[in-house]
């Protein structure tokens, strides 16, 4: 073991004595693993946002046959037939404003409630991490900034703000369990139904709807649309994330090709890692020939080798997935279309994944380099350096 040890510091030694290789091949690296844990972080908001549970209780109501929230209008008014459904526990008519419906990196939802509403429905999943509903009743113009949203634009209480053709000011920031609220401005009903030219009590773009038991959610969905069938404007009913999944289908798409993104990061790490330890080989021949003249056995040059290669992959994934996640977590990015978002999930199970990942892929990168130095005989070491 204590010879294993001394090797492995030689090897170290040798390796930093070309800084700037070893540099370039580091900052390769830990590009390659920055992308890899984006994607990942991706695709975990992709699966927090979509994949439901048993412990859903939301229905979504829509007007059928409609998808962008500038589309989709259903009258007020059928907040007490829906309320009168049996399993339904709540419904909370609400006006959706997108500052761009179609998929961008910056989206603001705005979500016009009730004030009855925000203070019954929603103020139990809100958690105010500044202002407070009182705050938010207090003037009609007040908005309740999600904390992802507010981290996002450097929103604080107080500031007045334009997006959507809106003017809105900070009354409270709030904090929330669920994507869509820590990335949704919630304003007044009356007050954004005026603004975009609309009546008062007259029409929304969904209904959110909370039932009894979750087990129910099917059968409510099921009743609720048959009862707006034969109106005017029918509706359609999905589970939340369901709903979520299919206004995302885009948003889902571009995941799903990201993967091929994470994929390609590794076969990255794996160029990067073979290309600098071959260059090092070459550059050490005699070195190494040296090495096997005083009594190191091929399997020592092979040690020294693999631990090249897994110290460059482990330096460049640390620093790749520290960057990654500091960047994610602090700068709270998202995808948004058609009124809902996808945040990124920055994960330290994904950090640790990646960097091990790499680790696996840097000795793999460098195995063959150490097979085939092993097996060159000192005669072989000498003449090709």
């Amino acid at each position: 073991m204590s010879l294993l040890l001394r090797t492995a510091a030689l090897s170290l030694r040798m390796l930093l004595r070309s800084r700037l290789r070893v540099a370039l091949a580091v900052a390769g690296i830990a590009v390659a693993v920055f992308l890899l844990c984006a994607e990942r972080a991706m695709h975990a908001g992709v699966t927090e946002a979509t994949a439901a549970n048993e412990r859903d209780t939301r229905l979504i109501v829509y007007r059928a046959n409609r998808f962008c929230p500038f589309t989709s209008r259903i009258p007020e008014r059928y907040t007490d037939d829906i309320l009168a459904i049996p399993g339904v526990k709540s419904a909370v008519p609400m006006q959706i404003i997108v500052s761009n419906c179609r998929t961008s990196l910056d989206v603001i939802v705005f979500r016009g409630v009730r004030l009855e509403d925000a203070e019954r429905t929603l103020g139990p999943r809100l958690r105010f991490v500044a202002g407070s509903m009182r705050d938010f009743a207090s003037r009609g113009d007040a908005a309740l900034v999600g904390s992802a949203l507010a981290q996002r634009r450097g929103f604080k209480v107080g500031d007045r703000f334009q997006s959507a053709g809106l003017s809105v000011t900070v009354a409270a920031i709030v904090e929330a369990e669920g994507a869509q609220d820590r990335n949704a401005c919630f304003v007044q009903l009356p007050f954004l139904q005026s603004s975009v030219g609309g009546v008062q009590g007259g029409e929304v773009t969904q209904f959110e709807v909370e039932v009894v038991d979750a087990k129910r959610m099917d059968e409510v969905a099921a009743a609720i649309d048959a009862h707006f069938a034969a109106d005017a404007t029918p509706t359609s009913t999905r589970a939340e994330k369901a709903f979520v999944a299919r206004a995302a289908e885009d948003l889902v798409a571009i995941a799903d090709f990201a993967g091929w993104l994470g994929l390609g990061a590794l076969v990255a790490v794996f160029a990067l890692v073979a290309n600098s330890i071959v260059l090092s080989l070459e550059g050490r021949a005699r070195e190494i020939a040296i090495l096997q003249s005083i009594g190191f056995r091929g399997v020592t040059v092979a040690w020294t080798v693999l631990v090249e290669s897994s110290a460059l992959a482990l330096a460049g994934s640390i620093v790749g997935a520290g960057l990654a996640y500091a960047a994610l977590a602090f700068g709270k990015f998202g995808l948004g279309g058609e009124g809902v978002m996808i945040e990124f999930q920055p994960s330290l199970t994904v950090s640790i994944v990646a960097v091990a990942a790499a680790v696996v892929v840097g000795l793999a990168a460098g195995a063959v380099p150490a097979m085939t130095v092993a097996r060159r005989s000192i005669v072989q070491g000498m003449k090709s350096a």
